[in-house]
């Protein structure tokens, strides 16, 4: 079932990024990430409730975040600001609704909260737990890479 969420997940972001932002997208094979103590990330977090109740975490590096507001807009961005996170919670907010439209048509019901957005350093979001309900994923573009986490609840 996990291994089927995070697809419908990394489907929607593929999908989104190609329709969007016209960024070709490779997926890497569920798995612990690598430790990102990278500074300037900008983490959306996105709850699910429904069937799947827990929450999904798209981590975006500052040199990926500000090549993504880049393509969308199509003017050079130097530094994450709130123009900056406001853009990559609205795409993150339409990967999840997407995801959840086709977590529905496979029977499994998903629906998602708004955004919770922030910028820190560190650590990415589930990155030291050992927990077989957190499924991990990197999505790799042309603007960079962003990791996906989900941390599904009992």
């Amino acid at each position: 079932m996990n291994e089927k969420i995070m697809t419908g997940f990394t489907d929607a972001a593929q999908d989104v990024l190609k329709a969007m932002l016209d960024l070709e997208v490779e997926v890497e094979a569920p798995e612990k990430p690598e430790s990102s103590a990278a500074k300037n990330k900008v983490i959306v977090a996105v709850g699910l409730i429904g069937d799947i109740s827990g929450e999904t975490c798209f981590c975006f590096p500052e040199k990926t975040a500000l090549e993504i507001v880049k393509n969308m807009c199509g003017m050079e961005i130097e530094k994450v600001d709130d123009f900056v996170t406001s853009a990559l919670g609205e795409i993150s907010n339409i990967i999840c609704g997407n995801a959840a439209t086709g977590l529905s048509q496979q029977q499994i019901a998903c629906d998602i909260l708004p955004p919770k957005i922030s910028v820190k350093d560190g650590k990415t979001p589930y990155e030291d737990e050992e927990s077989s309900q957190v499924i991990n994923s990197t999505i790799h573009t042309e603007a960079g890479n962003m990791g996906v986490a989900i941390k599904i609840e009992e």
